[in-house]
């Protein structure tokens, strides 16, 4: 198979000749296709396009899913048959060589969908940047060719022990017969959908970087996970015992993409920001149907009354700055990204570009969370009694959105962006959680 066919070949994929995709649901709006922003580029209709009917496969089941704790390995191979998962990559290695900000508007619609299914390909999208980034030929050649077939990299970097600040029990060690890995990994999110686990070891004092496969003798991963919200993103532990580490599934260098810190916290605020698209489009199509009005209403039809019109309406506002906010932080990512491609660069440009990629993104955080956590609350205020059942699914909208916001708390954010404001200090590039 070239690459070409490769990349291109199956349900709601991009051709290299033009674009192809199965029949699916839609969104029952008349607006729904409308007034949600710019796009990111001239081209991004088109390459979106594509991958839509996808997307709305993945949401129409959502709530079954969610209601019934059904994880989603078909919903997650979809989108790697599809390529979606080498949306980043160029286009000899089977990718569509999307930019950042396409990469987050994307994200954006798929987190409408399913912000499990985002979550869960946090790590490779991140890995993928890694290796696009990487001054390290040999390992940057190895690791396109793989993620050209369709792999996929799950997470084992955070730990749930004793391990202090910057460190990690989890250890690598040397012996006669080679190195072995052994430790507890928790939040693994998207590792039992992988082919391959990131790992990130203590090797004496330093920390070591290596992929593992994720079926290699002494690895398991369990779905463990119980938060109340992200249910399905199999973040729960992986546990590795004497696991025999072949050399080349060590990276040569423990440093990351310059980017890292804000790319990794931009995919959750993508995935909040379509947190807020779909609880838009949910509350307007569900006040659109309902027949049902109080006697001390405003109107005969709910979808004519202005209270009621007014709370969808804020809602949709809600969904519709989350958006912008998200891409305006994803443009600032791409200028880093592109002050460490250009060759003319200097350190100080770069340094710049870094800080302000870091700084729009902990300026975006508190906002975002915000407008939808405030929307996912206020939108049973245009709904009856009837909206809180289970089944109904609208529960998990506040669900996600808390869980995935506290991943980093917002108050470190708003402090970092107050100390640059103040006294210019640039946010950290790095971050550790362990005991203190």
């Amino acid at each position: 198979m070239t690459d070409s066919t490769r990349a291109f070949t199956s349900t709601g994929t991009v051709h290299a000749e033009g674009l192809s995709a199965p029949a699916a649901a839609t969104f029952d709006s008349p607006a729904d296709s409308g007034a949600w922003g710019a796009a990111p580029s001239a081209r991004y209709e088109s390459l979106a396009q594509a991958w839509r009917p996808l997307f709305a496969r993945i949401r129409a089941s959502a709530v079954e899913r969610d209601v019934h704790h059904r994880l989603p390995h078909e919903e997650i191979a979809w989108l790697r048959e599809a390529g979606f998962a080498r949306v980043r990559l160029p286009r000899e290695f089977g990718g569509a060589g999307a930019t950042l900000p396409e990469l987050f508007a994307l994200l954006v619609e798929l987190g409408a969908a399913d912000t499990n299914v985002v979550n869960a390909l946090r790590a490779h999208l991140g890995f993928v940047e890694d290796v696009l980034n990487s001054r390290e030929a040999p390992w940057r050649a190895r690791w396109l060719d793989r993620l050209a077939t369709g792999t996929l990299i799950g997470a084992g970097l955070s730990e749930a022990g004793s391990a202090k600040v910057g460190t990690f029990s989890t250890h690598l060690t040397r012996t006669a017969d080679g190195a072995r890995l052994n430790g507890q990994k928790f939040y693994t999110t998207g590792s039992l959908f992988a082919d391959w686990i990131g790992v990130a070891a203590q090797e004496g004092d330093a920390t070591v970087y290596l992929q593992v496969p994720r079926t290699a003798p002494g690895v398991e991963v369990l779905d463990d996970w119980d938060g109340f919200g992200q249910a399905l993103t199999a973040s729960g532990t992986a546990r590795f015992t004497d696991v025999a580490i072949q050399p080349d599934w060590l990276r040569p260098s423990a440093e990351r993409f310059p980017y890292a810190v804000p790319f990794y916290q931009l995919v959750h605020l993508a995935s909040i920001a379509g947190i807020g698209r779909a609880l838009a489009d949910d509350v307007a199509q569900r006040v659109r149907q309902r027949d049902r009005v109080y006697s001390h209403g405003n109107a005969a039809r709910v979808s004519e009354d202005p209270q009621i019109l007014q709370v969808v309406g804020r809602a949709r506002s809600a969904a519709y700055a989350a958006r912008a906010i998200a891409l305006q932080a994803a443009r600032a990512i791409q200028g880093s990204h592109d002050a460490h491609e250009d060759p003319a660069a200097g350190e100080v440009q770069r340094r710049r570009a870094d800080t302000l990629a870091h700084v729009e993104v902990d300026q975006s955080v508190s906002v975002i969370t915000r407008l939808v956590l405030d929307a996912s609350t206020d939108l049973f205020d245009a709904l009856g009694a009837s909206a809180t059942l289970r089944t109904e699914g609208l529960d998990r909208y506040w669900r996600n959105a808390r869980t995935i916001s506290s991943h980093n708390p917002r108050i470190y954010r708003e402090r970092q962006v107050g100390a640059y404001a103040v006294n210019g200090t640039a946010p950290p590039t790095s971050y550790r959680v362990g005991k203190g």
